[in-house]
């Protein structure tokens, strides 16, 4: 069965929406970016690049509702969605960074008219999807050195085709190496307080044919003492230039845990996950969520009436803790704060060279 989480349906937004999953496979429409900003706060798109695709397609809703003989007007309404999208979830830089290239993009000089920002407007979002998937599956490619021919791994949180555009990042690792041949088998942390493992990985390996089991998030430490494990696997929302890493709640946990009992850490993400505009993990913003997904499960009260909650979406697994960062350029090492920064400047190169043959074409 084929899905996908983001696209562009009959002149709107298509979401997948990840809330219903695993009992029902539900799509949403949307045309405009006031409701995909809502649909990115109430997660119904999630994932880091599975949000920053639907921000530039929300960006393009909005060129889309520009009046027709306002060039100017067509700009200020495409800055105040701009905005309006990148304060839906802080802490995921694609988010920023799909938009923030949406709006260099209208801004050409070169786009005279509405038509001319409609048109680029999509054109544009639709090349981040489409570079998306190319992206993750060279992500996948790149970490299969480093998977052995039977491995067990622990994964956190979903990083697969749902929390992308397609194929998925850590999730994408697994899902390669099952594809080449290797024997792979899988710990699925169900991932507290949204069950994104139990609810969502576990849906996804089910379609791929991947051996896996669902494991409590507090057990990783007892199945790498009892069963053994190869290599945890994870994803990003944030990077920072010293390797320090933002992700699912819990992933600090488990960093923590494999680094005990000597198991590879890896980090699988794309470039556009790096921020080296912070020095390290410390001035990562953390989102906090409703109390609700702690104290309760579905409408079930879970917790006494009035307790105190506290519930970040995210942490930050310091960068020693990671065996290595996973991405489309390359594999990175310690020392981060270099290999990082030279995988990125290979990025930005390819990306210049492209450009510059499109431009000669």
């Amino acid at each position: 069965m084929t899905f996908h989480s983001v696209a562009w349906v009959d002149n709107g937004l298509r979401l997948l929406d990840q809330r219903a999953l695993p009992q029902r496979l539900v799509y949403n429409d949307y045309h405009s970016y006031h409701e995909v900003a809502q649909a990115i706060r109430e997660m119904v798109v999630r994932g880091a690049p599975a949000i920053g695709a639907a921000a530039a397609f929300g960006m393009a809703l909005a060129a889309a509702a520009a009046p027709e003989d306002d060039p100017e007007q067509a700009l200020a309404l495409v800055g105040e969605a701009a905005a309006v999208l990148k304060a839906a979830r802080p802490t995921a830089v694609n988010l920023s960074w799909a938009v923030e290239r949406m709006l260099r993009r209208l801004h050409d000089p070169a786009l005279v008219s509405v038509a001319d920002l409609r048109q680029a407007a999509l054109a544009e979002a639709q090349a981040i999807a489409a570079e998306d998937v190319r992206i993750n599956r060279q992500i996948a490619v790149n970490a299969l050195s480093v998977v052995p021919d039977e491995a067990v791994f622990i994964h956190h949180c979903n990083t697969g085709s749902l929390a992308t555009v397609d194929y998925g990042t850590a999730l994408g690792v697994i899902r390669m190496a099952h594809e080449r041949g290797k024997k792979v088998f899988v710990l699925v942390d169900e991932t507290r307080p949204r069950l994104q493992g139990a609810r969502l990985t576990a849906w996804e390996l089910q379609r791929y044919g991947v051996p896996f089991k669902v494991i409590v998030d507090s057990a990783s430490g007892h199945f790498m003492r009892t069963l053994g494990v190869d290599l945890c696997v994870v994803g990003a929302d944030r990077i920072a230039a010293n390797g320090d890493t933002a992700n699912k709640i819990g992933t600090y946990n488990l960093a923590i845990v494999a680094h005990e009992h000597g198991v590879p850490f890896y980090v699988a993400a794309p470039t556009t996950t790096l921020d080296l505009s912070i020095p390290d993990g410390s001035h990562i913003e953390i989102e906090e969520r409703p109390a609700r997904e702690i104290t309760h499960v579905g409408d079930c009260a879970i917790t006494p009436a009035g307790a105190e909650v506290a519930n970040p979406a995210f942490d930050v697994t310091p960068a020693r803790y990671i065996t290595g960062i996973l991405t489309e350029a390359g594999i990175a090492y310690p020392p981060f704060a270099t290999s990082l920064a030279r995988l990125l400047a290979l990025t930005q190169e390819a990306g210049a060279q492209k450009e510059a043959g499109g431009r000669r074409d």
